[in-house]
């Protein structure tokens, strides 16, 4: 017999979450620093990546107020080349990736029911990594200023001759270092979601931000060797006087180009796919309705990976590849549309028919979608060479990149710190607060970006430092009240609105940032399952426990908190067999011929705190952080000398040693 279950009762309050700092190993800053604990990790990857959100805002907000008005000398041209390159830098590698890490280190575990990621002295060795590459690029403005290359670092831009110093040093040997942090991450992740899955939770019943998480740790994986090589033979040219890329002594700049591209455009989904993930979580919870499609949300995501490495030369079509190469690139970037159409489709089809609550995370997850889907398709558009032609290297580009990846990427992360918020902290946000810092953001992300399609299209250049009164690029009409009529001025035009919005996001990010400082001030009571949402994560207390889970889960269906928190119904009622709804859509459907007890016990278990000193635990280390400082200082060397090399080997070797011979539990 088959019956349709109702929504159960809202569980009971949870029970007063421990603090960490109850266990010895996790009282102090020194727990911080010899954490392995996933979550953690996460929070430090998420609170650095967060700092330098604010430090690459900065950047852009200078550049704006550059470019506000024609002819203008707010900051010297060296100073406008370091700001736009590290404006790119930051934003890239030291704030959406990380972010996206923090999120992968934090809710995965949790989605898939596990106790900690597979090699959790990797994981703290992957953010140490992180921390200090990060670090060491930033640190070279007190040296000899900051990269001014831009941050893809074209040659011969990038080369002595045109960059002397070490500016590009400090930025070349970062990446590799923030490389390294990159790549023993996605290996942990892909180890970490085939094997530590649990019971029960088939790959066709991962939670959909787990399936992301694990496209992007592969892509990660194949993409990150191709800009590795291009490092270090950048590294090469500019410290020990190599040729890779200096055309008249036989090198090939588009050499350059091929390899960054080759890894830059996997890139572009590997920021996006998590926010994908995230989005994916948001709209069902919020449209009390299973996700549209999952097959196809899933196969789609695994084309993307695929097809993304087939695009990169369309980067490149104003170099003179030819013909048959442009075609092969054009046809690659139009069919990668299908796959992200697809998704886009099945969000649609998510909400479409739900009971929407238009809470702070949905909003942010709808603007996702909308502005996605604006910058995805400007973005087919360069899939058409002459388009792309006309295009190149002007402010459309820039408006194109950042509908995607500040539309998207942006967007779709602070839609998942607003959703797992209670999670990780047991306390919720203002929802208030959190809808004027929504509506403030978006509105002036839209005044910042929307126009710039216009001042491409009008010609003005990409990187531009300073434009004349003359070139159609500022300008507009006035009303004066006071007799005047109106007036022509010249500091109104496209560009003074792109500044006023960029102040709009600066104002929007001041009242979210505002927001956590008055979410951290309540009392913890998000309880375990505010959201009434479908994962594994949320049959925790808020925030979880420092051993995850008290007992093993298992999953019987996709969405299996949803279909847990029904189950007890049927059962009690007697049934064999049930059809599991939310909101009047179908879950899936369930069985009960065999024995349940053990299901619901460990359901039982995991909803409380238990006293943690009983469950095993991994003994916290400082041997990840001292890899991570060796590593550092034996890049650091090839700048300020060897002797500072070595001494970074000394440290890897003492940190490796005593990472293997120091007992993990």
């Amino acid at each position: 017999m088959a019956v349709t279950l109702p929504r159960p009762a809202p569980a009971a309050p949870a029970q007063a979450a421990p603090e960490y700092g109850t266990l010895p190993a996790y009282h102090g800053i020194v727990s911080w620093l010899t954490t392995v604990d996933h979550k953690r990790i996460g929070l430090m990857y998420g609170v650095s990546a967060f700092i330098f959100f604010i430090v690459g805002g900065i950047e852009a907000l200078m550049i704006r107020m550059q470019l506000a008005v024609p002819s203008n000398t707010f900051v010297s041209p060296d100073a406008y080349n370091q700001l736009f390159t590290m404006h790119g830098t930051t934003m890239i590698f030291l704030f959406v990736m990380p972010m996206s890490v923090a999120f992968f280190n934090y809710i995965v575990p949790l989605q898939i029911g596990a106790a900690d990621v597979a090699f959790p002295r990797l994981n703290a060795f992957s953010f140490w990594t992180f921390l200090f590459g990060a670090i060491f690029i930033n640190i070279s403005y007190f040296f000899d200023g900051l990269p001014d290359a831009g941050w893809f670092g074209y040659a011969p831009l990038s080369t002595v001759t045109y960059s002397p110093g070490h500016r590009l040093d400090f930025w070349a040997l970062g990446l590799q270092v923030l490389g390294v942090a990159s790549m023993a991450g996605a290996f942990n992740f892909m180890v970490t979601i085939i094997n530590l899955r649990a019971p029960g939770m088939t790959l066709m019943r991962m939670p959909i931000f787990t399936w992301n998480t694990l496209i992007t740790s592969f892509l990660l994986v194949f993409a990150f060797p191709a800009i590795t090589v291009a490092l270090i033979l950048l590294t090469f040219d500019r410290l020990f006087g190599t040729n890779f890329y200096y055309a008249p002594r036989g090198g090939d700049p588009l050499l350059w180009q091929h390899l960054f591209w080759i890894f830059g455009h996997p890139e572009v989904y590997i920021l996006i796919l998590p926010p994908m993930g995230m989005v994916s979580e948001i709209l069902p919870v919020f449209s009390r309705k299973p996700l549209f499609g999952y097959p196809f949300v899933v196969y789609a995501t695994v084309a993307i990976g695929f097809i993304g490495f087939g695009v990169w030369s369309h980067h490149m079509f104003t170099t003179g590849l030819g013909p048959i190469a442009n075609s092969f690139f054009a046809a690659s970037t139009m069919l990668i549309a299908v796959p992200t159409g697809v998704k886009v489709f099945n969000w649609m089809g998510t909400m479409w028919g739900g009971s929407i609550r238009f809470t702070t995370p949905m909003m942010y997850a709808i603007a996702f979608v909308s502005m996605f889907t604006i910058g995805g398709l400007s973005g087919v558009m360069h899939a058409v060479v002459p388009i792309d032609m006309h295009h190149q290297d002007s402010y459309f580009v820039v408006a194109h990149f950042h509908y995607v990846l500040f539309g998207g990427a942006i967007f779709g992360l602070i839609g998942g710190m607003v959703f797992w918020w209670p999670k990780i902290t047991g306390r919720f946000m203002d929802e208030k607060i959190g809808k004027w810092a929504f509506w403030l953001i978006f509105a002036g992300f839209n005044l910042t970006f929307g126009p710039m399609h216009f001042l491409g299209v009008d010609g003005m250049p990409r990187r531009i430092y300073i434009y004349g009164e003359n070139q159609g690029w500022s300008g507009g009409w006035i009303y004066n009240p006071f007799g005047g009529g109106w007036q022509h001025v010249q500091w109104l035009g496209w560009n003074m609105v792109a500044t006023i919005g960029a102040f709009t996001i600066a104002l929007g990010v001041a009242v979210f940032i505002y927001n956590i400082y008055q979410s951290m001030r309540k009392p913890k009571s998000a309880g375990n399952d505010p959201w009434d949402a479908a994962t594994l994560e949320w049959s925790l207390p808020s925030p979880p426990p420092i051993y995850n889970f008290a007992v093993p889960p298992v999953v019987r269906s996709r969405d299996a908190y949803w279909a847990w928190k029904r189950r007890p119904q049927a059962v009690e009622a007697g049934e064999t067999e049930a059809t599991l709804t939310i909101a009047g859509h179908t879950v899936g459907h369930a069985e009960f011929d065999e024995p349940v007890t053990e299901e619901y016990l460990a359901q039982e278990a995991n909803e409380r705190y238990i006293d943690p000193r009983s469950m095993h635990l991994p003994n916290p280390s400082f041997f990840p952080l001292v890899c991570a400082l060796g590593l550092v200082c034996l890049a650091a060397g090839l700048i300020f000398g060897y002797a500072l090399s070595v001494a970074g080997v000394l440290y890897l070797i003492v940190g490796i040693g005593g990472w293997a011979l120091e007992p993990a539990s």
